[in-house]
Parts: C-alpha cells; structure tokens; sequence
C-alpha cells in the first residue's frame, strides 16, 4: 500500500505560479512511476505530467509544456509539480498517482492521493 497526500494548491491569478507537493507513506516510494492528473468542472480526468522511478525521465501533456515541471525527491517521499504562467484553463482539481507503468491512462496507476483544488482568476 501507498498512501498519497497532495497540499499546495489554491487560489492564483492568471500569470501566477504554484508548486504542488505530494507526499507518499507506505512500500518503497522509489519504485514506483509518478505522474500528476487533473479533473476539471464537468471533464474527463486527464494526465497532465509523469515522472520515472530514477527521475531521469518525464513527459508532459502539450498544454502544460514549457510551464509545468515535475520533479521528485526519493529521500523524501514527495514528487512535485511546479506550475508557472497559470491560465484559467489550468483550474482543476489536481491529483497524485502511483503506478509500475510509465503511461498516461488512469487505468495505470494504482494509488490516488484525495486532490488539491487549483484555481486560477482571470
């Protein structure tokens, strides 16, 4: 079992920028693959980055690209997304995955943290 726990979400304005944190509890953090999602009002839940076991690897959804930054720290437990240039197409509720697979489907991953609202004003 991995337990997830997502914190650094909130209100912004457009242009501005958030970090997202989520800390894993449970079997070896290390060995798994990370990836953020997000759902937003009335939308599928969607990959929005993804992160390998060793860090050396990433891949981001096109709309995220270039602002967006997944990164982890295996001696913490805790992968983060660094979220800059925000859009109000960006607010969602984001969350955090743990799977065995590098890919992109939900079907992928087996632990969920409970989400962070992100929220971005125009």
């Amino acid at each position: 079992q991995v337990q997830l726990v997502e914190s650094g979400g909130g209100l912004v304005q457009t242009g501005g920028s958030l970090r997202l944190s989520c800390a894993a509890s449970g079997r070896a953090f290390s060995n798994y693959v990370m990836a953020w999602f997000r759902q937003g009002p009335g939308q599928v839940r969607e990959s929005v980055a993804r992160i390998s076991t060793s860090g050396g690897s990433t891949d981001y959804a096109d709309s995220v690209k270039g602002r967006f930054s997944i990164s982890r720290d295996n001696a913490k437990n805790t992968v983060y997304l660094q979220m800059n240039s925000l859009k109000p197409e960006d607010t969602a509720v984001y969350y955090c995955a743990a799977g065995r697979l590098y890919g992109v489907s939900r079907n992928e991953y087996t632990y969920w943290g409970q989400g962070t609202q992100v929220t971005v004003s125009s």
